[in-house]
This record gives C-alpha cells, sequence and structure tokens, in this order.
C-alpha cells in the first residue's frame, strides 16, 4: 500500500523546488538575454536577497515544528 501522505510531502517539495529553479534559470535567463551580463548578476542578488526572509519564515517554522514534536515525544 502506498504512502499518500509521503506521496503529497515530496510532490509538493518538488513543485517548490522546480518553482523556485524556473525563477532562477528563466528569470534571469531572460535578464542576461535582454539586458545583459550586468543586469543579470544584479538580477540574481535581487532574486537571492528576496529569498532571504522567506528562508527565515520556513526555518522558523521548521523549528517550531521540531520542538513541538520533540516536546510531543517527551510527554508520552
Amino acid at each position: 500500500m502506498t504512502d499518500l501522505k509521503k506521496y503529497d510531502s515530496q510532490t509538493v517539495t518538488r513543485l517548490i523546488i522546480g518553482g523556485i529553479l524556473i525563477l532562477f534559470i528563466i528569470g534571469d535567463g531572460l535578464i542576461y538575454l535582454i539586458y545583459g551580463t550586468g543586469a543579470a548578476g544584479m538580477g540574481l542578488i535581487c532574486l537571492l536577497a528576496g529569498m532571504v526572509p522567506i528562508l527565515l519564515v520556513m526555518g522558523a517554522i521548521w523549528l517550531m515544528d521540531w520542538i513541538v514534536k520533540r516536546a510531543n515525544k517527551d510527554s508520552r
């Protein structure tokens, strides 16, 4: 029997990673083709700077999840 919850989690993870890769590769690639190397470098810096708050929020959520799971394991 297949574990649908695990499959769903893997699918969501793959979609998020794919979306980020498309954003960086296609987006920055188009900037490079249209405006050149300098603009593509700045576009990459801006994309990375935009990812920082997202990664901080994801890290905070992961940390809270880890703490809750650990607390629930200790209470049993």
